[in-house]
């Protein structure tokens, strides 16, 4: 593994009585994507807020460059290079693809004191947002009104508008939530491509495409992570497999009955819904 960019030590995130998130470890790397998967109420959403700044960790640590950010905010942690989308669509529907991305541009390269010169005439945040658009397969599309788009394209648009931010860590929450088989295939394939120059973590609940993009996988189940490491090794865990399957004796129970336990963690996909 490379040289982690961000990194947690034993996040926790209590609420009252609560523990949603105990004690979780994490590393993300530059050109790698991190997937962290679980079953529902495993504490994801919760993990990547405290990892976003978005909500502050009840104990532990978190480092980005080696530097110490735990409990920096979201503004300041985006500005140091942390993006992320989120399970619903955070997009402005009334303004064209083009300017979605300006806007999130505008956000990183702020120029106070041109007073006397709209925004929208700004190069760097139009340069940086068709540099993202192109990025994203969205630069055919950039002068389409976002409430146009086809759901997968706002997926796609969201994912624009973090790499227009200029992130070096990417944390994308169900980016293929909703999508059909054509539309996943573009967004695993934009996946693929931000290992360049990023770090990427992903939670996401279709497992065929966890194990066909991620170079590791991290499962949470009651906010613990129960196993953390490659594809293949995660494929055959037996606590994961138990965790997922309910399996027994060697056998897997519900829809999955008679299946090789992990040959149907790989093919039941939303089992971590």
């Amino acid at each position: 593994m490379n040289a982690p960019v961000l990194s947690a030590r034993q996040l926790t995130r209590r609420f009252g009585g609560l523990t949603a998130v105990g004690e979780v470890d994490l590393d993300l790397a530059l050109h790698e994507i991190h997937a962290v998967i679980g079953t529902n109420g495993a504490g994801k959403s919760t993990l990547i807020n405290m990892l976003s700044g978005e909500l502050p960790p009840s104990s532990g640590k978190l480092q980005l460059q080696g530097r110490d950010v735990t409990g920096w905010s979201q503004p300041r942690l985006a500005r140091e290079g942390i993006g992320r989308s989120y399970q619903r669509n955070n997009i402005f529907l009334p303004l064209t693809v083009r300017e979605n991305c300006r806007l999130a541009a505008q956000s990183r390269a702020q120029l106070a004191w041109r007073l006397w010169e709209g925004a929208q005439r700004c190069r760097t945040s139009r340069a940086l947002g068709d540099e993202a658009l192109e990025c994203a397969g969205l630069a055919a599309c950039a002068d389409t009104v976002a409430t146009a788009l086809s759901h997968g394209q706002k997926r796609q648009l969201e994912v624009a508008m973090c790499l227009a931010t200029q992130p070096t860590v990417l944390l994308l929450d169900e980016p293929l939530a909703g999508m059909g088989a054509e539309e996943s295939a573009r967004m695993l394939a934009l996946l693929r491509s931000l290992r360049d120059g990023h770090a990427v973590l992903l939670v996401e609940h279709d497992m065929e495409a966890v194990f066909s993009v991620a170079d590791r996988i991290t499962v949470m189940v009651n906010g613990s992570v129960i196993a953390s490491g490659e594809p293949e090794a995660i494929r055959v865990n037996r606590a994961v497999q138990q965790a997922y399957l309910g399996e027994e004796d060697g056998e897997a129970h519900a829809d999955g009955a008679g299946e090789r336990p992990q040959v149907a963690l790989q093919a039941r996909k939303e089992q971590a819904a």
